[in-house]
């Protein structure tokens, strides 16, 4: 269990919640193990197989204390809903920023300013982890091009211009990409990213992990009451889930890129993993995706210090935490969204 924000996260496989008077009781093997005061919660976000009792999803929904379900990986299974709901009024606010250009930059700069310093980040932690095996000198002045933008990215109040700096950012990044991977550069050599399809290994390996994290995204503001659909920084599209995009952006680096250069410096994938088709892309085999699962979901349960909340907590809980600020934020609670600062 993990108390945050109010939010209580249950994340042993096996629990079963539980009212108890005005009490959430957790019981693993029908045994109590933790309780909790019921009005002291705003959500409970449950990622166990056994769930919740009726009488607490009724408590729950009387109470307005959002109980969501979800798989132990992650994904969205059902909320608790009584005849009333606060999320009605989030979402309206939501849409209303959605159909503001100048409200909707707001949040969006935050979202792009946590990519980019999380960036720089990413190469400057390979200059002094590994000054020997890396070409500093390059990396550094890559580090330097993006320290310029951050300033630029906080003061804009123009989406296209913002799109524009977040655009010549990305490039400088992924400019120095290739000098991250430490192994097997003959198989996973990195020339640019390409999409849709991905037409290399390193781009299979990227494309799988940002699937995987928009997913958890999504999963996480369906949580919080959000529609993960209605974004401020990508646009509407029908079928895109825009604003976990959105709110994935300042995780690919510290989260899905990271997590792709361990996979291959470590030697987790190798060429068997992939398999090139007709037309150029370049897929994961079935063994490839499923060494790939079971590594991002180790990776999910490594245990962080979260920059905002200096609270210990797994880094698979990261979108979810990111999630209630982002409400908090739209809600009115807080005043700016705080984006995710790796350290």
């Amino acid at each position: 269990m993990k108390h945050l924000l109010n939010t209580l996260f249950v994340l042993t496989e096996d629990s079963y919640l539980t009212l108890d008077g005005e009490n959430v009781v957790v019981n693993r093997a029908k045994a109590a193990v933790a309780r909790f005061p019921l009005h002291t919660l705003e959500g409970i976000l449950c990622f166990s197989y056994p769930g919740a009792s009726p009488a607490l999803m009724g408590a729950c929904a009387d109470r307005g204390v959002d109980l969501c379900f979800f798989t132990p990986r992650g994904r969205f299974l059902a909320r608790t809903v009584g005849a009333q709901r606060g999320n009605i009024l989030l979402r309206t606010q939501q849409y209303r920023i959605a159909d503001d250009p100048q409200a909707s930059c707001r949040y969006a700069d935050g979202f792009i300013l946590g990519k980019v310093y999380n960036s720089r980040w990413v190469l400057e932690r390979a200059t002094r982890d590994h000054p020997q095996r890396v070409p500093v000198e390059k990396l550094k002045k890559l580090s330097t091009q993006l320290a310029a933008a951050l300033p630029l990215i906080e003061s804009c109040t123009d989406m296209e211009q913002l799109r524009g700096l977040e655009g010549e950012a990305a490039q400088r990044y992924f400019d120095g990409f290739d000098a991250l991977i430490l192994q097997q550069q003959e198989v996973f050599h990195f020339t640019g990213r390409s999409r849709r399809p991905p037409l290399d290994n390193t781009n299979a390996l990227l494309s799988f992990a940002y699937t995987l994290l928009a997913r958890d995204c999504a999963a996480a503001l369906e949580g919080v009451g959000l529609d993960p659909y209605a974004g401020f920084l990508h646009r509407l599209r029908p079928g895109r889930t825009s604003l976990a995009l959105d709110l994935m952006e300042e995780l690919r680096a510290v989260y899905a890129d990271r997590f792709v250069l361990s996979c291959i410096n470590q030697k987790m994938l190798t060429e068997k993993h992939f398999n090139r088709q007709g037309s150029g892309a370049v897929l994961l085999t079935e063994d490839g995706r499923r060494a790939f699962l079971a590594a991002w979901q180790k990776k999910k349960q490594e245990e962080i210090t979260h920059p905002f909340l200096q609270e210990k907590l797994a880094w698979g809980l990261v979108p979810y935490v990111q999630a209630i600020l982002l409400a908090r934020t739209i809600r009115g609670d807080m005043e700016q969204y705080p984006p995710f600062f790796w350290k």
